[in-house]
């Protein structure tokens, strides 16, 4: 007899600088010719060859119940055509091989912007309501086959997630 998954249900608050610092950077549009500062993204992908490459993905609806982490860089997600989108973070700790449930936010992220993950941010994510959004990813060429930790909720704690 299988258990039945309880819903937990994750408001999505708007993206800003302050609310994501813990899990990473947002970046904004500067004006051209402005000089790197630390309001640009500091990128950590000095383990492998950087890939910069453009994601298709359809719908996926507002739940999840498995959460990912990459320990040896920093990643960049961004949607393309002004499309917003939602993800789901939970701050990066390398002594622990699960996130904190406590811990876990969701973001809503115009589509005029982008995030740079601090190395170890745990995410599930992209989603939105869309048909479908192209996004640009920046993370290392081996970053899913080799550094590509996920914990699966559903197995440890019969639980699934919900952005609302």
């Amino acid at each position: 007899m299988s258990q039945s998954l309880l819903l937990k249900q994750i408001p999505a608050q708007l993206i800003t600088v302050d609310n994501f610092r813990p899990f990473g950077q947002v970046i904004f549009p500067s004006q051209d010719g402005k000089g790197f500062d630390a309001e640009d993204a500091q990128l950590n992908l000095q383990n492998g060859t950087p890939r910069f490459y453009i994601m298709h993905l359809t719908h996926r609806g507002r739940k999840f119940h498995k959460i990912t982490r990459h320990v040896k860089c920093t990643q960049c997600l961004g949607s393309l055509a002004g499309k917003d989108w939602l993800i789901a973070v939970a701050p990066p700790d390398n002594n622990c091989n699960e996130p904190a449930i406590e811990q876990i936010a969701a973001f809503r992220i115009p589509g005029n912007c982008f995030i740079k993950l601090e190395v170890g941010t745990w995410h599930a994510g992209p989603y939105f309501a869309h048909e479908f959004v192209d996004f640009y990813n920046l993370e290392l060429a081996d970053t899913n086959v080799v550094d590509h930790f996920t914990h699966n909720f559903c197995q440890s704690h019969q639980l699934e997630f919900e952005f609302v």
